[in-house]
């Protein structure tokens, strides 16, 4: 419905809150990496978890730029390199698997009029968002894991049922 809308999250008085970027943005190697790495999504993490933390991403192409990579290696205590997630891992992001799906639908169950009412739901959602649903999906991510090995980085998502 809304193409243009990307899943970031923001932190405003130590809670997090999602955001978007803004219709027409092209989010570019450059991009990402100056504006929501730099400016964003590293200070919130910071703010969050102190100096120690893992940063690991997907292999978009704004996440494997040479560029973004380097930055990560510099600025994250400790950084999953590209090279060493699967490129398909979906499936091994608990955000991915279950956060958003269930963020998303709990959006999207009234009509939405516009970007900017998607926005006030998507900050209501997820003020009501309870942290039973992150811990399991969080304990689920070594079965996940396991599966993922086991399907020697292939799809493996059938053989969780």
């Amino acid at each position: 419905m809304f193409p243009n809308l990307v899943r970031l999250f923001k932190v405003t008085g130590g809670k997090i809150y999602p955001a978007a970027v803004e219709p027409g943005v092209k989010i570019n190697g450059a991009y990402y990496r100056d504006v929501l790495l730099s400016q964003h999504l590293l200070p919130a993490i910071r703010d969050i978890s102190g100096d120690y933390y893992i940063f690991q991403q997907d292999s978009a192409p704004a996440h494997r730029a040479r560029e973004t990579v380097a930055l990560l290696q510099r600025s994250t205590p400790s950084f999953i390199s590209p090279l060493h997630w699967p490129p398909n891992s979906p499936d091994l992001n608990p955000v991915d698997y279950k956060i958003w799906s269930v963020l998303q639908e709990r959006v999207y169950r009234g009509r939405l009029q516009n970007v900017d009412h998607l926005k006030q739901r998507l900050v209501e959602e997820w003020n009501q968002f309870d942290q039973s649903i992150v811990d399991k999906a969080v304990k689920e991510w070594r079965v996940r894991l396991k599966a993922c090995v086991k399907a020697d980085g292939g799809h493996f998502e059938h053989q969780l049922q």
